[in-house]
């Protein structure tokens, strides 16, 4: 094993040595220069574009990252707009995806059919009469992804990641997270308020009188804080260990015999004699409340569940209904467009076909040549950085070096694409094309159970801008939606790639060795590979960070959840501490010659600024504050460079500057 590891880093470093061709200079623009540096980086660098730019009314957030996605979908509409006007062979790929296309683009045949298409299914919800009958309606529904009461997958086994296995996880509410249901803040109530609202009108579109629909809200809402009531927090979520329960069917059947496991995986069509189960808690409580509360409330709540799944799929008021709600959510002040609209259904429900067309016109592939070179790079300075961590045993470092260099690069786009003959799409009929391709996920799904892990599937679209560490592959992947400005440019400087996709390289890499990675072994499963000094020094630095984002404040006096972002706030720190050290390898990170008037190294944290440069609606960021794992943008900036040295040199950053923390304080993990 050694001698292989050796083997493979003088591969990465053989790599990391050879030489690229010349790249244009990116010209910098939009700083700041009556700010100091290290009072505030993100400001320094965004601030003029900040107070310049306008969120677009359809959107809830304007700039980098997840926004990134709006222009992603304008150009997806056009991929779609062209080849849906286009002869295409029946059973294609361009007859299904241009079909589906269509199907939606066609609001008038979709307006007139109002919510038609969802009678058969409310009408079965009218004919259960017994707790049995309520099950069965569950598990046939659950077959086209109109999941309710039981939140069920297929995906690896924790402790035996090349085998995937049966999962239930906790599930059944409507809004965004538990803890919406308990606090009484006037944000908090304004969105309780409007999702009952949105419940109310739903039952008022399929027949209910205004007091009837009102009393129904009531009822499912109420269902909703009881399931809510047993829910782990998304801090307990993060806690591994305890979300690996896998027990026996047998033993579950005995547990809960209301729920009737037997017959509803039979139901599923799920052959199996165990489950982990993630939150045993969720299900212990559901196990009771499906005896307390009487089969007709059940009723009302499965049909308020079945419309808010299919609201945004039927004619214009229901659609209209749940964006009443979601703009309360989000700020967002104007539904998107159509086409756009479209572009996401179709890269949500047929996203490999999608992506195989996007790939063909946006996607070089010299583009993949250059970004498999920064991330060997980055690999060869984590290597480094591991050899040098002064916490660490040899034994472990061994260990870590053993699992880095075991990790799979996936970058652009999927070896081989995902196969949707079973999917059937008719031009006119926009629901059950939805309804045949949710059937047809989860048969795709289903199919994998009880099998060995297909290590070629990937778990985002193409398009999509995002990049993803995968703990149970030992995995890291980008897609090329994210393989573009401003985070990588082909024909950029080493210091703007590096700055940029180098620090989420080193963020996905990071999260191989963040609160929860860490407890991953090389080969994904979930196994100890510490020894028990080092973890308790590894665990005393997570807590660092825990301690100093929870001190980071937006929105006034609302506090960032230290506990709930610690993962991502890690993979930040280092993220960028590995890209430094990456860029500091290259020719360019080697000089000090000056392009714009800045140095490499103010180049490259420039850059890093510059990836997260987003500006949101008030509304977008309370939402993000409380369910995403990540920082807000302007600290994903700020946290990390309060923590990266050789930023301070980089900027004169002194003390008395809001950024400066002593040297003693600075946070090194890896």
């Amino acid at each position: 094993m050694k001698n292989s590891l050796m083997l493979f880093i003088a591969f990465l470093t053989f790599t990391a040595c050879s030489k690229h061709q010349e790249k244009k200079s990116v010209v910098i623009t939009g700083i700041d220069s009556t700010l100091r540096p290290g009072n505030d980086f993100f400001k320094y660098v965004n601030g003029k574009w900040y107070d310049s730019v306008s969120i677009p009314a359809s959107q809830s957030g304007v700039g980098a990252y997840m926004f990134m996605n709006f222009p992603q979908r304008i150009r997806l509409q056009g991929i779609l707009d062209s080849i849906s006007k286009s002869k295409n062979t029946a059973g294609s790929i361009a007859q299904k995806v241009g079909d589906f296309y269509a199907s939606g683009m066609d609001t008038v045949t979709i307006d007139k059919r109002g919510y038609e298409p969802i009678k058969p299914l409310l009408a079965k919800i009218d004919a259960i009469n017994d707790l049995p009958s309520l099950m069965n309606f569950v598990g046939n529904e659950m077959k086209v992804e109109n999941s309710s009461i039981i939140g069920f997958g297929v995906w690896p086994d924790d402790k035996n990641s090349s085998m995937n296995i049966a999962h239930i996880s906790q599930t059944g509410i409507g809004l965004p997270d538990r803890d919406y249901y308990f606090k009484s803040d006037p944000s908090t109530v304004g969105i309780q308020q409007s999702y009952k609202k949105y419940l109310a009108t739903l039952f008022q579109l399929t027949g209910s009188n205004a007091n009837e629909a009102k009393k129904n809200a009531d009822l499912v809402y109420d269902i909703d804080k009881q399931l809510a009531a047993s829910h782990k927090t998304k801090v307990d979520l993060r806690d591994v260990q305890a979300n690996y329960n896998k027990m026996a069917v047998t033993n579950l059947v005995k547990r809960h015999p209301n729920i009737g496991w037997n017959t509803l995986l039979n139901n599923l069509g799920a052959k199996t004699d165990s489950i982990n189960v993630s939150q045993p808690a969720y299900y212990d409580a559901l196990n009771k409340l499906l005896k307390t509360i009487p089969v007709n409330d059940w009723k009302v709540y499965l049909k308020a569940n079945s419309l808010e799944r299919y609201a945004d799929d039927l004619s214009k008021p229901f659609v209209d209904a749940l964006f009443a709600y979601t703009k309360v959510l989000s700020g967002q002040a104007v539904q998107k467009s159509r086409g756009e609209k479209m572009a996401n259904v179709v890269d949500t429900y047929l996203g490999e076909a999608l992506g195989e067309l996007y790939v063909k016109k946006y996607f070089p592939e010299d583009a993949k040549k250059r970004m498999l070179t920064l991330v060997n790079n980055l690999q060869i300075a984590y290597a480094k950085r591991i050899d040098k961590l002064e916490w660490m045993s040899n034994i472990t470092k061994q260990k870590a070096k053993e699992k880095l260099a075991a990790m799979t690069k996936k970058i652009g786009y999927p070896d081989k694409w995902r196969d949707y003959s079973s999917v059937n799409i008719a031009r006119n009929t926009y629901f059950e094309n939805i309804v045949s391709a949710s059937a047809a996920s989860y048969q795709f799904e289903l199919a994998k159970l009880n099998k060995p892990v297909d290590k070629s599937h990937w778990y985002t679209t193409v398009p999509t801008v995002t990049a993803y560490n995968n703990p149970t592959a030992n995995e890291i992947v980008f897609p090329a939606g994210i393989l573009q400005a401003p985070y990588f440019d082909n024909n950029a400087d080493d210091a703007l790639n590096y700055g940029g996709i180098g620090m989420v390289i080193g963020h996905e890499i990071t999260h191989t060795f963040d609160d929860q990675g860490a407890q991953y072994d090389k080969n994904g499963n979930l196994k100890n590979w510490w020894t028990k000094e080092d973890y308790a020094q590894f665990k005393s630095r997570i807590q660092q960070v825990i301690d100093l984002y929870s001190t980071y404040t937006v929105l006034g006096d609302l506090h960032i959840n230290g506990a709930m972002t610690v993962g991502e706030n890690t993979a930040d720190i280092a993220g960028i501490a590995v890209a430094y050290d990456a860029f500091k390898m290259t020719q360019q990170g080697q000089g000090n010659e000056k392009i714009d008037g800045f140095t490499p190294d103010q180049r490259f944290f420039i850059s890093i600024a510059k990836i997260w440069r987003v500006k949101m609606k008030d509304e977008f960021l309370r939402l993000w504050i409380n369910n995403n794992p990540h920082s807000p943008p302007n600290w994903r900036v700020n946290g990390p460079l309060m923590n990266t040295t050789p930023f301070y040199d980089a900027f004169n950053v002194k003390t008395g500057d809001k950024m400066f923390l002593p040297k003693k304080d600075r946070i090194t993990i890896w």
